[in-house]
């Protein structure tokens, strides 16, 4: 409901307004109250009441902090007045299951023009991948990847997206046991065997920790057709290994490209749901509406997966209501047990999120963004709660546990088999990603217009041109079926994802 010169109002029990157009010194945005000391950014909050010092600050009808000190009636409400504090901890598991059934919506089957891989799996491109076991191995794939792709030969081959490098800064002087080393060992065996990858290379040193053997006997895939390895040191250093890699390369790329796409149902898409720079507004146009899209597509027996724990952190009692069992929320909940102590023994905070940034766009404590996160995963039942990486069974509404710094979360994601990424942004982004394409929402219709050649679709509207969510999330749902068939997204066409693969790296180095 809207309020008075411009002002949302998004719960009747908020305490504070949004404001939709940046506000003067000196007015008075609700028409009553204080006027503005200083000038307020859209997305901000004003105050529809006073509040008195210690009492909570209420939107979306939940806490997102307390009264610092007494504020008046008008008055922007944010850092200054507005602190972090404790959250509703009244885990009530499943209460709302059954409204989260009744929410999965009965949609028309559909279907999406993809990859079927010998294995059943479902790709959206085709993509060739050489994975570094070891950082001492970078160079060399990226130097290999590089000369394929600038060569022209791929001008041949229509039907390869591409040859994409997975490098990173890790692979040795870690224990080879511990969520560090499983971390990694999942990436890499995730992005290898991942749907939208034809065939993938691995390249070590030699002499790393995490040996390509162990990982290959681990998960038992010997499919010499798909996977090719070798190592710097066997191979003769690094101008031949670069050299055996372009080699092995052009004589695989007519047998790549010999993949058609074919129908696939849409049931068999997982999606990543991801933001970034946020604002005022993600929580609000970009979040809900890819949240009406997720519904959609789980009910069309498809896969979304929400991410991030940190940004979920004050919002995770709206998603333990509607888990599937007691065993989901327990898993969810010993994750956020497992933040708080990482955050108390690296001397961090939950609330060190929001980010400059995020602040800037009328975001004030983790609690607040945590709320318009949690919006991306619409409102059915959630399934299960994944570890880093974890593969991606589905279907339904799964949570990952992962960090909220994008490239890393997205990692994981992909790493698990999500062949597509949904990532909002407020304040503006340039990521993307491989193997899996990103499409990206802007929260305004001001950065949609500002980053057209970033931005695939406007969810603005949504304020400006009165737009439903309903009829917003439908749009999401057909760029993302097109997306999956072929249609290239902003950041592919800008050739981002190169440097976004960034697999979460923790424990000690020796």
């Amino acid at each position: 409901m809207t309020e008075p010169h411009g002002t949302l109002l998004l719960h009747a029990d908020d305490n504070v307004a949004i404001l939709t157009d940046p506000v003067a010194a000196g007015s008075r945005p609700l028409g009553f109250g204080e006027p503005l000391k200083t000038p307020v950014a859209r997305g901000h909050k004003i105050a529809r009441v006073a509040i008195p010092e210690g009492q909570h600050v209420y939107k979306f009808g939940q806490i997102i902090g307390f009264a610092s000190q007494p504020i008046a009636a008008g008055e922007h409400v944010h850092t200054h007045n507005c602190a972090f504090g404790e959250h509703d901890r009244d885990y009530r598991i499943g209460a709302d299951l059954e409204k989260a059934k009744a929410a999965i919506p009965a949609v028309e089957p559909a279907h999406f023009m993809g990859y079927r891989r010998a294995n059943g799996q479902a790709g959206t491109r085709n993509f060739i991948a050489i994975c570094a076991t070891v950082n001492c191995s970078a160079t060399v794939i990226r130097r290999a990847a590089d000369e394929v792709n600038r060569s022209g030969i791929l001008d041949r081959y229509p039907n390869v997206d591409g040859v994409a490098a997975f490098a990173h800064g890790t692979g040795c002087a870690i224990s080879v046991t511990g969520p560090g080393f499983d971390n990694l060992q999942r990436v890499l065996w995730g992005y290898a065997t991942h749907p939208n990858v034809a065939a993938a290379v691995f390249v070590g040193l030699g002499c790393e920790t995490m040996q390509i053997a162990r990982m290959r006997a681990l998960y038992g895939d010997h499919d010499d057709s798909r996977f090719f390895s070798l190592t710097i040191q066997e191979t003769g250093g690094t101008t031949q290994t670069v050299r055996r890699i372009v080699d092995h390369i052009h004589e695989i790329l007519p047998i790549i490209n010999e993949a058609k796409r074919e129908p696939i149902p849409a049931s068999e898409l997982k999606l990543a749901l991801q933001c970034g720079g946020s604002d005022g507004f993600s929580g609000i146009t970009a979040n809900p509406a890819l949240g009406v899209a997720s519904d959609l597509l789980v009910g069309l027996g498809g896969t979304v997966v929400l991410s991030e724990t940190p940004e979920i952190y004050g919002a995770e009692q709206l998603l333990l209501r509607r888990a599937a069992s007691k065993e989901v929320a327990d898993k969810l909940i010993e994750r956020i047990t497992w933040w708080e102590n990482y955050c108390r023994i690296n001397d961090g905070s939950m609330d060190n999120n929001p980010s400059p940034g995020n602040k800037l766009g009328g975001l004030t404590t983790i609690l607040e963004k945590s709320l318009g996160a949690a919006a991306k995963a619409g409102s059915t039942p959630m399934t299960d709660v994944l570890l880093y990486g974890e593969k991606i069974t589905g279907p339904g509404f799964v949570f990952m546990d992962t960090p909220g710094y994008d490239p890393v979360s997205a990692t994981g994601q992909i790493a698990g088999g999500a062949q597509l990424v949904c990532f909002t942004t407020g304040r503006g982004s340039a990521f993307g990603s491989k193997p899996a394409p990103t499409i990206k929402l802007s929260t305004s219709s001001r950065l949609y217009n500002e980053m057209r050649d970033d931005m695939d679709i406007n969810c603005g509207d949504i304020i400006t041109e009165r737009v439903s969510l309903e009829a917003k999330g439908r749009e999401i749902l057909d760029h993302v079926l097109a997306t999956a068939s072929g249609r290239k997204t902003k950041s592919e066409e800008l050739g981002l994802g190169d440097n976004e693969f960034v697999p979460w790296q923790i424990g000690a180095i020796m």
